[in-house]
């Protein structure tokens, strides 16, 4: 089985209006977010082997907030510039191209793709998940979704479980 974390940068900072996309860097409310989705990570013993991150700025900050809270020896980590704004297609094509050994593999990303990726590879859950997602995939969201395949080539649309959807909001109900 495989597993596959998808996580949407933390919620970004707006207050340099000429500064590239690429280069905002965290709000207040994301540097807070961050971690609490890490705890939440690591409450659900979601260690990743390999961890794939857009090399935006927000992206790479996210991750240096979360990767602390899993308490895991640091995986392979590749900051890949495909990833930032990626269609879903790219992100999907990036995903079956992962190779072996890897089996829980986060990705650290963007909207809408990140959301448009999860909505086309889930094919099943629990429909309060299911609803959540489909209405929104806010920042510092986490969809986790399970695979019942050996290879990460194998991963088609409509067939992965959506086993958690966490939202900072969500961690605070």
């Amino acid at each position: 089985m495989l597993t596959l974390c998808l996580l949407r940068h933390a919620k970004s900072a707006w207050d340099q209006p000429n500064l590239d996309d690429f280069d905002r860097a965290l709000a207040p409310r994301g540097i807070k977010a961050a971690p609490e989705v890490g705890k939440a990570m690591r409450g659900l013993r979601l260690a990743p082997d390999l961890i794939l991150c857009s090399s935006a700025v927000r992206t790479r900050a996210t991750l240096m907030l979360v990767l602390p809270e899993l308490r895991i020896a640091a995986p392979p980590i590749l900051f890949e510039d495909e990833l930032y704004l990626a269609p879903s297609r790219r992100l999907a094509d990036r995903i079956q191209r992962i190779d072996p050994p890897a089996q829980t593999v986060l990705v650290i990303g963007h909207n809408p793709s990140l959301h448009a990726l999860a909505l086309e590879l889930t094919g099943g859950g629990q429909k309060a998940d299911m609803a959540a997602l489909a209405e929104k995939f806010p920042t510092t969201a986490l969809a986790v979704l399970t695979f019942d395949v050996r290879k990460w080539g194998d991963v088609q649309a409509g067939t992965g479980k959506l086993a958690h959807f966490i939202t900072p909001k969500g961690l605070k109900d």
